[in-house]
């Protein structure tokens, strides 16, 4: 089953993890551990060229499905996480509609978008060119986590090949401090929870620990647990202090 198909399912709860150490060596004990999925995260460390590749074949040998969070919602970094073989990408601080549509079609071959083919390891470095081009398309998520999309959400979700969308806290958090104090971060998540429920978008949001994960399952369908450096630190710590 792919990930496409778990994070569609009606029962859809899935608990993957940030893997912000670029290294496969951490891809696979992240694997191993028995995550549903990975994020890589380009947007706060350093997955481009052969480094993205070699997680991408690590967590491939353990049949561990790997999003990418590009750095921006450029189109050529939509482009490389996906012709590395990425599952799919998620795009931050994506504030309107118009950025989000440019994202799927970045992430779509035409008709339905202007990715280019190529052949990247993701096509099997050219032998399996044509069976991309016809396979389903892979996964393409924005985050919510500016004042913009907060405002902008039911255009944003009208969208279509929009696959999911993801709740960025700390941020959105940030940005209401910032500009819309008088709006509490449960409020505004609670108004993108219902608005993805209404309009039956898959929504994820990042979650610090075990505890904040189970909360969130009750109503998202996908949480990001962590990261592999809070893991390690906590661990750590816990170990020498």
């Amino acid at each position: 089953m792919t990930l496409r198909d778990r994070l569609t399912a009606p029962d859809a709860r899935l608990r993957g993890i940030f893997q912000d150490l670029p290294s496969p060596a951490v891809t696979e004990v992240l694997c191993l551990a028995g995550v549903d999925f990975l994020c890589a995260d380009s947007e706060h460390s350093s997955f481009r060229g052969e480094v993205l590749s070699n997680v991408l074949r690590a967590a491939g040998c353990h049949g561990t499905p790997v999003l990418v969070r590009v750095a921006d919602a450029v189109p050529h970094l939509i482009a490389e996480a996906l012709d590395a073989g990425a599952a799919g990408v998620m795009v931050p601080r994506v504030s309107d509609a118009e950025t989000a549509r440019a994202c799927v079609a970045a992430a779509r071959f035409p008709p339905q978008g202007v990715r280019g083919a190529g052949p990247g390891r993701g096509a099997g470095y050219g032998y399996r060119m044509a069976e991309v081009i016809e396979a389903p398309a892979p996964l393409i998520g924005v985050q919510v986590e500016t004042l913009g999309a907060l405002d902008t959400l039911d255009e944003i979700l009208a969208i279509e090949g929009l696959d999911y969308l993801m709740i960025g806290p700390a941020d959105l958090g940030l940005a209401l401090r910032a500009g819309r104090p008088a709006l509490s971060l449960e409020g505004a998540i609670a108004r993108v929870r219902d608005a993805c429920a209404a309009d039956r978008m898959p929504l994820g949001i990042f979650a610090a620990d075990r505890a904040a994960g189970d909360a969130a399952l009750d109503w998202a369908q996908f949480v990001l647990q962590g990261t592999d450096a809070m893991l390690l630190a906590a661990a750590t710590e816990a170990a020498f202090r």
